[in-house]
Order: C-alpha cells, then structure tokens, then sequence
C-alpha cells in the first residue's frame, strides 16, 4: 500500500489545530492561574451566540415531518432542495441585479469543503495564484493534490504564484506578474478583514477573461459587509459568469458552523479545456462530480436554511451580524487607543493587528496567552506577508470581549 506522497509536503500541522495544541499544553500547565483569569479564545472564527429563532424553529418543524410517514423523507436532490436553491439564488444573487439561476446553485455543507472539492474538476497542470497573508486550506488543499513542490525556508512552496497583500496596497491582491490559471480571491478577506471594491474586482474579471483564467471567490463573510457600495458577489461584475465561481456559507451569518450548510454557484457560461483543447462545462463537470461523491445536506438543515431568508430569519440573522460588528468595532477602537496598528474590523468580523516592533507573530501568540490568557491567531500561520501581524475574531460574547479589551488597556500582553 502507498501514500500519497504529497502530504508529506505539508510544513507542519494545519495553523488552528496547532493553536489548540498550544492553548492546551497552558491550560495543563496553569489550571490554578486560570480559575482566577479564565482564557478567552479570540482566535478561531466559531460563532457563540444561538441560531436565530426562525431557523430553530423551522428545523424542529421539518424534524417532526420526519416522524410521519406522509411527510417522511430519505434521500434527497444531489445539488440541493428547490425550495432552498431558489431562495439563495432570489435573495443574494437577483435581487442584487446578479444573473444567477437556482440551478446554477450547489447547496454543500461547508465553503471549506467546497474549496477544496473543487480541486477535483481542475487539471494538475493550472498555475494557481493565492494571497499572502492566506487562508491556509488554499494552499494545503493544493499541495495534498499534488499542484505543488516543496516548501521553502518562509513556507512558501514552489510552483504557487504568490500575491503579496499588504498594507502599503492596501491589502488588495495586486494582478499576478505571470500567468495565472486559478485564482483564489476571498472578499471580504480572511485574515485582513479587506474588502475587494468594484474597480478592484472589475480588474481581476477583466484579467480572468483576457487570460483563460478561473477565479474561485470565496464570499463566506459577505453578509458583514456594511457599505451597499461596495459588492457582495463577484457577479456583481460584468463578464464573472464565464470566469467565476463563488462560494458563499450560512456559517458565520446564521450561527451554521456546527450544522453546516453552504453553497456554491456555478454558471452554466463557465467553461473551461480539456488537455486536448476542447471545451467543457464546468457546471457539468462540477454536476458529475457532487453527484457522484456527495449525498447533499440534511434535508432538516436545508430546512433550517431556507428559513434565513424569511422575513424573521433576515431580521434575526440581520441581528446577529450586527453583534459580531459591534464586538469588532469595540475591538478594534480598543487596541488603536492602545497604541497598536490595526486593519479590517470595519467590513468584516476579524481584526488585523500589527504586532509591536520586533516582536514575530508566534511570540505575540505566546506573550497574549501567557500575560492576557488570550488567544489570537498568529499572521504567519496564513502565510509568509502575515509575519508581523496577529487576527483577533470578533466571533465571542460581549461580555468575554469586554474582558479582553480590559486586559489590553490594562497594557496585559502588548
């Protein structure tokens, strides 16, 4: 039996489960310190407040419906219930004056999964290009298929197109020196918290359509997004249906990160070439593939979905959001007036921080959990430009991120 040798090009353990392993050899080490100081975990993007009413409530109706053999239902639609796929397509796309039809929908049970699974459909001979900072699931996802070489000394691996994203440009990608096939973009972006603005990402359509190119846009923070001037979905953009799929996820909007449901759109205009030259559709690849190795979401959590598009589930998820944004306003007008450099958390619901002169970001982790008992996750973890920076989540309570706050005025750990 072999393995495939790819994973062996991985540098090291995935960036949160390393957090986790880290937080947990403290806590063993310190459990008579941390009664007094518990630790707030600012670090991994998990929700923490409940699933709005709407949604419960629909999810314990479709339950019930399970429990009746008239209502009874086992397997469902491959791609998706109509009734949730016309919805999505109606709400986020149409009513934003987006040419997306329901059944260029994909319901999935996680962008992450999505990013990933897409990789399935694209030839191993794509130069993909990625943001640096990054998160880290486009790159590891890339290299476990075998689209790259090895990893140098800063973690970078050959055969990846880097776009460095920085705060001297404002932390948008600028367009590749080199050709490019696949392109990750993510708007708003994790970790910066930056938003692509129309121009920008009108830029990299025009790019995509000039060059044969994909774009894989992960929109999975789009409901944060505060200025209507600034877009939602890259087919917001003329000429994205034929260079374009996006990702989107009920996850963070609707407190979906332990039920999971997603989404992925796939235009019919979007095709791309066989290794003898002929065109293909990516929508039918894309068909064939989900068909194949995917039985759906839940038809209880489809359910539960579809409800956030209701009048209830648009204002109670409208409130949620508004929450996590107040977290991050309150973060990021804390740590300025401490004296620290910070992006995002305007647009999107992660702070980027910059750590204090000479100080990397593995050791500003270390120093905040060891002084404030607080988690962050480290910049370099999403790549090689993120060293210098930390990203604190504005995903916790109030009331755990009102303690924070209080222990970086307090100067505890910067």
């Amino acid at each position: 039996m072999q393995i495939n040798d790819n994973f062996l090009k991985l540098a090291a353990g995935y960036l949160f489960p390393e957090i986790g392993r880290r937080v947990s050899v403290f806590s063993e080490a310190n459990a008579e310190a941390l009664k007094a100081k518990p630790i707030i975990k600012l670090g991994i993007g998990d929700v923490t407040e409940p699933m709005p009413e709407a949604c419960r409530t629909a999810m314990i109706k479709a339950v019930n419906e399970l429990g009746k053999a008239e209502t009874f239902r086992g397997y469902g639609p491959a791609f998706g219930y109509d009734f949730l796929r016309e919805k999505i397509a109606q709400h986020d796309f149409v009513d934003r004056g987006c040419e997306i039809a329901a059944d260029e929908v994909f319901v999935s049970d996680g962008s992450k999964c999505d990013s990933a699974n897409l990789l399935d459909i694209l030839g191993p001979g794509n130069r993909v290009a990625v943001c640096d900072p990054v998160y880290p699931v486009y790159v590891d996802t890339n290299v476990m298929a075998g689209h790259t070489g090895a990893a140098d000394e800063s973690g970078r691996y050959a055969g990846l197109t880097y776009l460095p994203v920085t705060a001297e440009n404002g932390f948008a990608p600028p367009l590749p020196g080199e050709k490019a096939d696949v392109i990750y973009l993510c708007s708003p972006n994790n970790p910066t918290g930056a938003v692509l603005d129309r121009a920008a990402l009108t830029a990299w359509v025009d790019y995509a359509n000039a060059n044969g190119a994909l774009i894989l846009f992960d929109a999975a923070y789009a409901a944060f997004i505060t200025d209507d001037e600034l877009p939602r979905s890259i087919f917001e953009i003329d000429g994205a249906r034929t260079c374009a799929i996006e990702l989107r996820s009920f996850s963070k909007s609707a407190a979906f990160t332990g039920t999971r449901c997603a989404y992925t759109v796939v235009p019919k205009d979007l095709m791309g070439r066989s290794s003898d030259g002929q065109e293909v559709s990516l929508h039918a690849l894309w068909s064939r593939r989900q068909s194949t190795k995917f039985n759906c979401v839940a038809y209880v959590v489809q359910r539960g979905a579809e409800a956030v598009y209701s009048d209830d589930g648009r204002a109670q998820t409208g409130e949620l959001i508004s929450f996590y944004m107040e977290n991050a306003r309150l973060i990021r007008e804390a740590l300025s007036a401490a004296g620290m450099t910070v992006h995002g958390a305007e647009h999107a619901p992660y702070a980027w921080v910059g750590c204090p002169e000479g100080v990397t970001s593995w050791a500003m982790f270390d120093k905040l959990l060891h002084e404030a008992h607080l988690v962050c996750t480290p910049g370099a973890g999403f790549g090689s430009c993120g060293e210098g920076y930390f990203r604190l989540s504005a995903f916790n309570s109030r009331e755990n991120v009102e303690a924070a706050i209080e222990r970086v005025a307090a100067g505890v750990g910067v």
